[in-house]
């Protein structure tokens, strides 16, 4: 190891195992750069691991296929079970003291986006990438207990939106989901092929009558209510088949304004202001009327997207890691480079890709180009610096050894996964997840250090 410690020329830490951070230790090791890929949780995968839904098996399991043959190379070392900032395991700080010549943070976006309204904090309202991860078994949500009521208000109308539904619709059985736009039918964010997932319970009758009572206001922007039923009709012609008698309902030109509770302060009314459209520079907005109507439900989920994590330890505005205006090593033209806004300059050898350079943006073919891309960028920026410093790797080495709980290496996951093919085998399953973390360092053998 020592040896071969010495021929490292480049030595690059990946902050976070999700598509964009595999993708682009894969494309640095091909190009013989040295990676170490920290990640929070145990397993590697990010959303791809625990953010798609749970029955899309044949789509995991391909993308673990992929990522495997990353963790397999050569040049990639993984440390799973490490935490990377401020209050972390590891400063960013830490981590180039040891050696690091660049740091890529593709950690996501793993802040939660509310809107601040009255309400918020009230029993049975919910963010909906806590619920994701609940029934994706990605501790410590696992362990989170969700009290859903009958008759839930889903915010948001993207891709998320239609897997929470699914999730309502599917496991929970619910009597009523409502899913609440605030732009009108032409701008709904989410693909056809998800909204068959839950099409089979969408009440057309309550479809068809937001699309008249709506359609005067699309026609004055010259969009075509027949064109967003086409959608609808399409998903419904390949509907998967339900399994409950829940009634899914979308409601457009409608924002939330605040959420008012009963005496157990559990949420029991929310109020949306009545919206019109209107075209700024091109894009269709929604304006608010000043009107206002009233929905009785008892849980409401936002699904509006996600923020980065300030903890990392990055100059965040605008819910976003701050990027240089005028990039050094842009690809594509697009910038990857870290920016301080108060020093106005850019942070030497700090990298974003994925979700952390644009938060919620695409699915895993969009988080694996932007990884690749950001890669290219350290890239060229290692080619305007010297070798790392002898003895770098060995002071990584030394610093995971000295950690007090186990650092999760590729040959534990591989253990970890024969472990959980068998209990799903044993089940009867098409896969089996442990739950909790203890679970799963007890099946790689793996004990928490005295």
């Amino acid at each position: 190891m020592a040896e071969a410690e010495r021929k490292v020329d480049h030595l690059v830490a990946v902050i976070g195992a999700g598509p964009a951070g595999l993708f682009a230790a894969r494309q640095l090791a091909q190009e013989g750069v040295h990676v170490v890929l920290f990640n929070r949780d145990v397993k590697p995968g990010g959303l791809a691991e625990y953010g798609i839904y749970p029955d899309k098996h044949k789509m995991k399991e391909g993308l673990r296929a992929q990522f495997r043959q990353t963790l397999n190379l050569p040049g990639v070392e993984y440390a799973g079970n490490v935490s990377i900032g401020q209050k972390g395991d590891f400063s960013l700080e830490d981590l180039q003291a040891m050696g690091f010549q660049a740091l890529m943070v593709t950690v996501g976006a793993q802040g939660t986006k509310w809107l601040g309204l009255p309400g918020e904090h009230l029993r049975g309202v919910f963010h909906a990438k806590d619920i994701v991860y609940y029934y994706n078994h990605l501790p410590p949500f696992s362990e989170s207990k969700f009290d859903i009521g009958r008759r839930v208000a889903v915010i948001g109308v993207g891709n998320v939106m239609l897997d929470i539904a699914h999730w309502l619709i599917t496991d929970q059985k619910v009597d009523e989901v409502i899913a609440i736009a605030r732009r009108g039918p032409a701008e709904v964010k989410f693909a056809r092929a998800e909204m068959e997932y839950v099409a089979a319970n969408l009440d057309m009758a309550a479809y068809d009558a937001e699309l008249r009572r709506v359609g005067p206001a699309m026609r004055l922007l010259a969009q075509d209510p027949q064109e967003a039923r086409s959608l609808i009709e399409a998903a419904r012609a390949k509907a998967a088949v339900t399994n409950s008698l829940t009634r899914f309902r979308l409601m457009f030109l409608a924002s939330p304004v605040r959420m008012t509770g009963d005496e157990s302060g559990r949420v029991q009314l929310l109020e949306l202001e009545n919206n019109r459209l209107s075209l700024s520079n091109g894009q269709v907005k929604a304006r608010g009327l000043g009107t206002y109507q009233s929905l009785e439900v008892d849980t409401v989920i936002f699904a509006i997207g996600d923020r980065v994590d300030e903890g990392v330890g990055l100059p965040v505005e605008d819910n976003a890691y701050v990027k240089n205006p005028n990039p050094c090593f842009s690809v594509e033209g697009l910038c990857y480079e870290v920016y301080d806004p108060v020093k106005c300059i850019p942070l030497d050898g700090l990298f974003v890709a994925g979700w952390s350079r644009q938060a919620s943006t695409g699915l895993v073919g969009v988080a694996r180009k932007d990884g690749i891309q950001g890669a290219k960028a350290v890239l060229a920026y290692l080619q305007t610096q010297p070798f790392a410093r002898e003895g770098s790797l060995e002071n990584v080495h030394a610093s995971l050894a000295n950690m007090p709980k186990p650092v999760i290496s590729y040959t534990d996951i591989q253990r970890l996964e024969q472990v959980e093919q068998q209990r799903a085998l044993e089940l009867g399953k098409e896969e089996f997840k442990f739950k909790h973390n203890q679970e799963m360092l007890e099946a790689m053998g793996l004990t928490v250090k005295e």
